[in-house]
């Protein structure tokens, strides 16, 4: 495989992700790299995302309303406000039992599993109550 040289845009990229903690997208990492380097374009940011997330320095959460991405690289879950959008880490311990349970039943050797909780974050429900 070749090696791949670790560019002052890629580490642009990968700041940008380590200086937030919503789960951005893509779409916001862009302007956030595109605010210290306008040169930078879309595909470049987009392009880097996803080396860094296939070489395991980032973490590509995919939910319904667009890709998201995490520096937090442990097992863990997410949660996703059906409403606004906003993606947080879940508050409970990965369970490492479901991987051992489905690889008995199946087969299958089983590497991790990914949860994506879905409701209304508590601002969402605040808003709907005062409108």
């Amino acid at each position: 495989m070749k090696q791949q040289r670790n560019t002052k845009q890629r580490q642009l990229v990968l700041d940008a992700v380590r200086a937030r903690c919503d789960h951005p997208s893509a779409d916001q990492i862009y302007l956030d790299v595109r605010a210290i380097d306008d040169k930078i374009s879309r595909g470049t940011v987009y392009r880097n995302l996803n080396f860094l997330a296939q070489n395991g320095e980032l973490l590509h959460v995919k939910v319904s309303n667009a890709d998201r991405f995490d520096c937090r690289l442990d097992f863990h879950y997410h949660l996703l406000c059906t409403e606004c959008g906003a993606v947080c880490d879940v508050p409970l311990s990965y369970h490492a039992e479901l991987d051992q349970q489905l690889a008995a039943k199946t087969g299958y050797v089983i590497e991790r599993h990914r949860t994506v909780f879905e409701g209304r974050c508590p601002g969402c429900q605040h808003k709907s109550e005062h409108s």
